[in-house]
């Protein structure tokens, strides 16, 4: 029996069963099910997981699974809720739960194929039999999975199902090939665009087109995505949070904060003891570095408070102590409230950086020596392309300081040249100071404003409206006498500002605003 459904609130009014389908958006899945009931569970766990509410959508499929013990797709949409799709295990890999989801359907892949009754059902069945094997690493089982929605979406292209969620495992699939190419994405991207089109009340199709196209290059054709997916799935914390993906993009600054504060409380109303705190976590991460772009320091350190009260919560989970060094070293880089400690063993690269310039700009030239050192080392043992950026950005601010000019601009070169290899960037800036930057912001010391203003005009391309990028574009801007220029920049840094109108950044900028109007 066909049994399709279409997700609206108003169907709140119509039955008590029809409470299941708020604020989730809006689907036609067609199963096999028997139940009505079944399928109505099946269909807000198969929204639900479109939006990455893992939790949420195992309560819905588990529920369906009790009053259809045989329904097959109710087990296919939880073994998919175990593992965030784009983290690679990032924090931590679950194969036991999906494994055993798919043994309680049946012992053996036919005995579980026997009960998806029709060669779609049976496609999204065998590709979750390829993604949870116990043949290959995750990362070839990702791409296999990938490759078998491929075949599937080839016989049922017009199915926004298959559609979508073959455009997420073209995104996991790039991650795990390491495809640094967009080719995936973009394709990915097309598609949920298509289903969009369709149905702007889908859930899945606005999130894929988010995470396809987050990048700056991109981030335009994903705008009108991320102002519907704010709307359509407020049930869950992470459609709450998504949007800010290309709201950064576009350096919207009262939209990452409020959208991220949004997610932040829908997370810590679901959370319980027990439970991860990844929504909680990373919606709190990125909305402190909202509020710090808009000058905004004292909401900037509510975050710390608030992520300090979650570790001791939730019992010290990895994801929240992880976090915290970040939103620190953030919080005393972003405000340039410098804080000046010693080095310790196990500092993060984002505490060294932060230490390092904090003793730069303050004259601790030991101090920042120490931290460049911890740096140089972790760069030596094999470091990632960040731990390599950071300490070139920190000795050529150590190079700057002492004078030598030629010492600190062919160390910013070699930073620059690591940056231009990799992807482009999106979300928080990683490392805390961006490499374009903070090689402005050198030049500036060293009186060559020109050049400075080339960085500063670069790193706003990759990051708009960063708020110390816009400071610097106007400084090196107004040094050049381009004064039409640097009043652009001030008059948009004074805009977003949200933080005391006595700082003396706030001050810098609407001055020159005002007296330089004409």
């Amino acid at each position: 029996m066909r049994l399709a459904a279409i997700l609206f609130v108003a169907l709140l009014a119509a039955a008590p069963a029809g409470a299941q389908f708020a604020e989730v958006g809006s689907l036609d899945f067609p199963t096999s099910a028997r139940s009505e009931e079944a399928q109505g569970h099946f269909l807000r766990g198969v929204a639900i997981l479109h939006s990455f509410g893992w939790k949420q959508a195992i309560e819905q499929f588990q529920a369906a699974q009790v009053i259809e013990p045989d329904f097959a797709l109710a087990y296919w949409g939880e073994t998919l809720c175990y593992n965030h799709p784009l983290f690679g295990g990032r924090f931590g890999l679950d194969e036991e739960n999906p494994r055993a989801v798919l043994a309680r359907l049946g012992s053996t892949r036919a005995e579980r194929a026997a009960k998806a009754p029709t060669d779609r059902e049976r496609g999204f069945l065998e590709a979750v039999e390829v993604l949870w094997d116990e043949e290959g690493t995750y990362d070839e089982r990702r791409v296999g999975y990938m490759e078998a929605m491929g075949r599937l979406y080839d016989r049922y292209p017009d199915d926004h199902e298959v559609a979508t969620f073959y455009a997420l495992s073209m995104l996991a699939g790039a991650r795990a090939l390491g495809d640094d190419s967009l080719r995936l994405e973009v394709r990915a991207g097309t598609i949920a665009m298509r289903v969009f089109q369709a149905n702007p009340d889908h859930p899945g199709a606005p999130h894929y087109t988010i995470h396809a196209f987050d990048d700056p290059i991109h981030a335009p054709l994903a705008l009108d995505a991320a102002r519907r997916y704010a709307e359509i799935a407020p049930a869950v914390s992470h459609a709450r949070h998504m949007p800010t993906h290309i709201f950064i993009q576009h350096g919207m600054w009262d939209l990452v904060s409020a959208h991220n504060q949004s997610a932040h409380d829908a997370a810590r109303a679901l959370w319980q003891p027990g439970d991860s705190v990844g929504d909680a976590v990373h919606s709190l991460d990125w909305g402190q570095y909202g509020d710090l772009q808009r000058g905004d320091y004292e909401r900037g350190r509510l975050w710390i408070e608030r992520l300090e009260a979650l570790i001791e919560q939730s019992g010290d989970q990895q994801r929240a102590a992880g976090t915290l060094p970040l939103v620190r070293a953030r919080y005393i880089v972003e405000s340039e409230q410098w804080q000046v400690k010693p080095v310790a063993e196990d500092a993060s690269l984002h505490e060294l950086l932060a230490t390092g310039l904090s003793a730069v700009r303050t004259g601790d030239l030991e101090t920042a020596r120490a931290a460049e050192e911890a740096l140089a080392e972790r760069a030596a043992d094999d470091g990632g392309s960040q731990d390599r950026i950071a300490h070139r950005g920190l000795a050529a601010s150590i190079r700057a300081r002492e004078g030598d000019a030629e010492g600190a601009i062919a160390l910013m070169d070699e930073a620059i040249a690591i940056v231009e290899t990799l992807r482009l960037p999106n979300g928080a800036a990683n490392p805390v100071k961006p490499p374009y930057e903070l090689y402005g912001e050198i030049l500036l010391e060293l009186d060559r404003p020109a050049e400075a203003q080339s960085k500063f005009d670069t790193s706003l391309l990759r990051m708009p409206n960063r708020m110390r990028s816009l400071l610097g574009a106007a400084r090196a801007a107004a040094a050049s006498g381009d004064r039409a220029a640097a009043r652009g920049h001030y008059a948009t840094l004074a805009r977003y500002w949200a933080g005391a109108t006595d700082d003396a950044v706030y001050l810098e900028a609407s001055q020159f605003a005002e007296t330089n109007e004409n």
